[in-house]
């Protein structure tokens, strides 16, 4: 397995043995270079999205467009795509559908890219691991526009798609796959109790308007929503679960009209909300356990796949390259790092049970070939 990286440019002689291609760009960006990509990598399947940043080795910048080239020696990739539609379940269903397709003989791992605004994550990860094959892990997140929340897009082969999802998948017994994710945020205040949503929609809080009660505590800040959110998520846990057991949620938009929040994914009935927020140090040891739990046990990895929330880039803001350099310190000089600052990251929950969609961590996925 051999990797190159392409930032802001592309090689001029076409590379016939590269079979992967992770493009992170602006649709703009994307859609200009496209048939650049599919000239200079004629065989290999091109997948990716928009971007609220994006990763390349240890920088952080809104680069124009950065292309990973993967050479497998043993290993096949195979895309497919799916379409969320404006109905409810739209998203669980397209996950189910893409799985399906996926599950062939020799499937490894999938990697997926979904739009940020359109598609509730939870629901599509619930959807491909209700098909998925036993011990097939999701790895991947939902696309960013930084933090203007107006236009994301996935990228399948030279297509730039919206209300879409495309995933990648991983066949071969040598490849090798680690993943881990971690947050880095602290609750602060009282838990309150989901009591009306639809959905990925959370209307009320406590039988209060979620919106209402949200605006209070971001006091002057709350003039700045939806962006504002991102530096205070909420932590979710079911009515089962420990607090340190919950999940992490993002607001992508609010509705003045009715009070209410959207979020990258579900918000159950019955349900526990606290409020987070993070300091510096927090969020820099939570990329650091996340590289540690995506190490490869028997080997290092040659390629490192960083999706970490765009929250986490507001927060830290200058020294947003330490989460970066925290993980290249974990993992080692060898792997080259690609990846971008996203709207939510899929991943199985503290490295293991189902895939879940999660927000405001880092999440790593590792690849190498035996």
């Amino acid at each position: 397995m051999r990797v190159h990286q392409f930032i802001d440019q592309l090689p001029e002689a076409p590379d016939p043995e590269v079979g992967l291609v992770l493009v992170f760009a602006p649709p703009d960006g994307f859609s200009g270079r496209a048939a650049a990509l599919r000239r200079a990598f004629p065989s290999a399947a091109i997948a990716g999205c928009s971007d609220a940043g994006i990763i390349a080795g240890e920088r952080v910048d809104d680069f124009g467009l950065v292309a990973t080239a993967i050479r497998f020696d043993r290993t096949r990739a195979r895309l497919a795509r799916g379409e969320v539609g404006a109905q409810p379940g739209g998203s669980e269903q397209a996950g189910r559908a893409i799985a399906e397709e996926l599950a062939g003989e020799g499937l490894r791992h999938v990697l997926v890219f979904a739009d940020g605004l359109c598609v509730n994550g939870s629901a599509l990860a619930a959807g491909m691991q209700a098909r998925l094959p036993p011990g097939v892990a999701v790895t991947g997140g939902l696309a960013g526009d930084g933090p203007r929340f107006t236009r994301t897009r996935v990228y399948h082969d030279t297509d730039v798609l919206d209300r879409s999802v495309v995933a990648v998948g991983l066949y071969g017994d040598s490849l090798r796959v680690g993943f881990g994710s971690q947050g880095g945020w602290e609750p602060f205040g009282p838990e309150r109790l989901i009591t009306a949503s639809r959905g990925n929609v959370l209307l009320s809080l406590d039988g209060q308007p979620a919106l209402e009660l949200y605006k209070r505590y971001l006091g002057e800040l709350a003039d700045q929503l939806p962006a504002a959110g991102l530096k205070f998520p909420l932590a979710l846990r079911g009515s089962g679960e420990q607090r340190d057991e919950g999940i992490v949620r993002t607001i992508l938009s609010v509705d003045e009209r009715d009070g209410s929040m959207t979020f990258a994914g579900d918000m159950p009935e019955g349900a526990y909300a606290r409020l987070m927020r993070a300091d510096f140090e927090a969020l820099i040891d939570g990329a650091e356990g996340a590289a540690g739990r995506s190490s490869l046990k028997d080997q290092e990895a040659e390629l490192a796949l960083l999706i970490s929330c765009v929250g986490r880039r507001l927060v830290l803001g200058q020294i947003v390259e330490e989460e970066v350099d925290a993980v290249r310190q974990t993992l080692g000089p060898k792997p080259t790092l690609c990846g971008f600052y996203s709207y939510g990251e899929i991943a199985p929950h503290h490295g293991g049970g189902p895939c879940r969609l999660h927000n405001q961590t880092m999440t790593i996925t590792t690849l190498s070939e035996a």
